[in-house]
């Protein structure tokens, strides 16, 4: 009798019908939401969502996950539009050992802004960012996924510090060997400051070969297809790519290799040159290549309007340690030099070079959201900039899907990740953001976060404004005691 009423008793079974399964065990349920298909533009009502320690482990209708899970945690998200986590493919940390801590304050600031992912595109404080990846895959340090190129390839004494120097095919060699096997780099940053044009193509190559994907800046004395058919991965900042529509750019790469016209030249007949046919040939070609563009289009508006807009009141300057912005001084000032002639020439030229954002999409070009934020970058906000970028998509032309793809499916695409990363669906990360509007509908709403889920926990509205708020009171802590 006791066996039959425990039976009669359990959750399982009801009398006259059949045996329902036992639910499931999840970590985190998020019920009611509007879900984000950002592969096929559309918004899915109703929708349940379930977690289970990284992982999405169930997605359906609200109803059915209902009926087949429960989770220790429950997430309201009625009236919210659930998407994948935001990826930052271009950050930058560095400004020397004293800019170590103010540097670290900054990596709060993107998970705050919905952005789980970044891609740190090299500074001068490599082997520190080598191991704060480290630390936040183990979890001792909280922060978005970090993803590095380690120190960049450069050529003898550079501009830039921090990078590893090259002179050589042998060099090249050792430097590529370095970053594979003792710092486990995820990508590598090839730049042209002295670098030989030669050896950037030569490192690209071996690269490749190595099974390394490269980002970098292209040589003036190479043609873009030449990088292009040397292996390059992603092209960084949009005007290089927009050098590729010139029909005489072989022309004007010689000449400026031979020394007989120097940079200022070259770009100004780059730009005189530009034809929708000769760029579109181009950027289809890059597309056949599985060539990526990485616009980095806010930061270059900034550098550019310089002269037109007065910083001094923006929010974002609340986040940034004094140190920090110290180091906008150098293209604050070298802007301020700008005659006339060079401030309308600066003008002219982002708005040029932002009029081949939809010429690359129709050509099938996958398009990066990458911010270049960081150090020496002025003005260009940490977390707060990937808003501003896709926000610059959308109004040089990209749909408000289009703009959403290049934060959240580009940078997974790029480094093959897709299975893992940029959908809402079983088996893929549990990386994901809670907005309060439509962001098929307008851009903007990437900004309206009710929360933010990293490998798999949930930070709401209030831990959200919490880190916001912790690094403010960090920064003006800092400000005071660096007065005098």
């Amino acid at each position: 009798m006791k066996r039959l009423l425990a039976v009669l008793a359990s959750p399982l079974l009801v009398l006259g019908q059949p045996a329902l399964a036992a639910q499931k065990q999840g970590d985190v349920i998020i019920r009611h939401v509007t879900l984000i298909d950002v592969e096929a533009a559309k918004a899915l009502a109703d929708q349940a969502v379930v977690l289970h320690g990284d992982d999405i482990v169930a997605v359906g209708s609200d109803a059915d996950i209902a009926r087949g899970w429960r989770a220790k945690q429950k997430v309201d998200g009625k009236g919210r539009f659930l998407i994948p986590g935001l990826w930052d493919m271009h950050v930058h940390f560095g400004g020397g050992p004293d800019l170590i801590e103010e540097n670290k304050a900054l990596l709060p600031l993107y998970v705050a802004n919905g952005i789980t992912t970044i891609r740190d595109c090299s500074g001068d404080l490599p082997e520190q960012v080598l191991a704060w990846r480290s630390e936040i895959t183990n979890g001792s340090l909280f922060g978005p996924r970090l993803l590095t190129s380690g120190a960049k390839i450069e050529g003898i004494a550079p501009v830039w510090k921090g990078t590893i120097e090259v002179g050589s095919t042998a060099d090249v060699d050792a430097a590529l060997d370095r970053l594979k096997a003792r710092d486990k780099v995820d990508f590598v940053k090839i730049t042209d400051s002295t670098l030989k044009p030669e050896l950037f193509l030569y490192a690209l190559t071996r690269a490749k070969a190595l099974g390394l994907k490269t980002s970098g800046h292209i040589p003036m004395a190479l043609t873009v297809d030449q990088a292009v058919d040397a292996g390059i991965s992603s092209i960084e900042h949009l005007d290089y790519a927009y050098n590729a529509g010139a029909k005489d750019e072989a022309l004007i790469a010689a000449d400026f290799a031979a020394k007989r016209i120097d940079r200022a030249e070259a770009n100004r007949r780059l730009d005189a040159g530009f034809d929708r046919d000769t760029a579109m040939a181009a950027y289809r070609r890059f597309a056949a290549k599985g060539v990526f563009v990485t616009p980095t289009l806010n930061g270059s508006r900034i550098i550019a309007y310089l002269d037109r807009d007065d910083h001094s009141k923006d929010a974002g300057l609340a986040y940034i340690g004094p140190k920090l912005r110290k180091t906008y001084d150098w293209r604050i000032e070298r802007a301020a030099k700008a005659d006339a002639a060079a401030i309308a020439a600066r003008h002219k030229q982002i708005d040029d070079v932002a009029t081949i954002l939809p010429m690359l999409a129709e050509a099938g070009v996958p398009i990066i959201a990458g911010t270049d934020a960081g150090f020496l970058n002025s003005y260009n906000y940490p977390g707060f900039g990937l808003h501003d970028e896709v926000e610059l998509f959308q109004q040089k032309g990209l749909t408000p899907a289009q703009a959403l793809a290049s934060a959240t499916r580009a940078g997974p695409a790029w480094f093959g990740w897709l299975d893992r990363y940029g959908a809402v669906k079983p088996g893929m990360a549990a990386d994901l953001v809670l907005l309060t509007q439509n962001p098929l509908e307008d851009i903007a709403a990437t900004r309206a976060i009710d929360a933010v889920v990293v490998r798999g926990a949930v930070q709401d509205r209030a831990a959200l404004d919490k880190m916001l708020s912790d690094t403010r009171a960090k920064v003006a802590a800092w400000n005071a005691a660096a007065k005098p």
